[in-house]
């Protein structure tokens, strides 16, 4: 599992101007919160959340910003990439209804747990948040699925203008959740976790990483902790004890 299987993408799909999705062919099984390492070859290798499962057939979503990712935006169907993987913990399922809080291409990692929850007969409501309408993916996916979804843009071009934590605060005095599941932008994630009140709450962090099995170091947290196999989901009773979360994090070189 730790050297790269060269797989052919399958499919591809722009799901908007920045963010495509890739599905490929990949007999190992995967639960919603896990993650492959991506290689693109002669390019670089990295870490990117599984967004779909259909048997055999697994899938990506990423936004390019940076070399690798615009590389890998460029592959189409036919093309080969390496796989790794999947590793870390997924999301653990429980309850009767569950909110699921999605901002940026965080929507990508939460949007298999929210389809897993469904098939499991949990009610779910998912908040996409979004800077703008047009950077909004999946909506359409979720709502197929029989999820409620919500809608949350920065700057008010589609739902609720504001920030999606702030809609999820609203939701959480409004109606009663089992358990919050959550990935996106740090300080949104730690919004929810100083107003989860009682409610178990998880979230998948992301870490610079390099080697996604625990030897590198790269992606370590609080004391030892390592995002690629104690991660990248955490509960709250983790989080509230980690000093950086939603504070720093570090670059290639282990500085904050």
């Amino acid at each position: 599992m730790n050297k790269p299987i060269v797989v052919t993408i399958e499919e591809t799909k722009i799901e908007n101007k920045d963010v495509k999705t890739l599905r490929f062919h990949y007999h190992r099984d995967v639960s919603p919160g896990q993650f492959f390492m991506i290689w693109i070859p002669g390019v670089d290798e990295i870490p990117l959340s599984s967004s779909f499962t259909r048997e055999n057939l697994k899938g990506v979503t990423f936004k390019r910003v940076g070399e690798a990712t615009r590389q890998l935006f460029k592959l189409d169907k036919g093309d080969k990439i390496g796989i790794r993987g999947p590793y870390g913990n997924g999301f653990k399922l429980f309850g009767e209804h569950i909110l699921f809080v999605g901002g940026g291409t965080g929507i990508a990692t939460i949007t298999p747990a929210a389809e897993e929850a469904l098939k499991m007969g949990i009610e779910a409501t998912i908040i996409l948040g979004v800077k703008t309408k047009d950077e909004l993916f999946f909506e359409e996916r979720l709502k197929e699925n029989g999820a409620k979804v919500y809608i949350a843009t920065d700057d008010g071009t589609r739902g609720y203008k504001g920030f999606a934590s702030e809609l999820a605060i609203k939701l959480l005095k409004e109606e009663e959740f089992s358990l919050i599941i959550t990935c996106g932008p740090e300080l949104m994630m730690k919004q929810l976790l100083l107003n989860r009140g009682d409610i178990p709450l998880q979230a998948s962090l992301e870490r610079y990483m390099k080697c996604g099995i625990g030897v590198c170091g790269h992606c370590c947290i609080g004391r030892g902790l390592r995002v690629c196999v104690d991660g990248p989901v955490f509960n709250h009773e983790v989080l509230e004890k980690l000093e950086e979360f939603g504070v720093y994090t570090r670059d290639a070189s282990g500085r904050r």
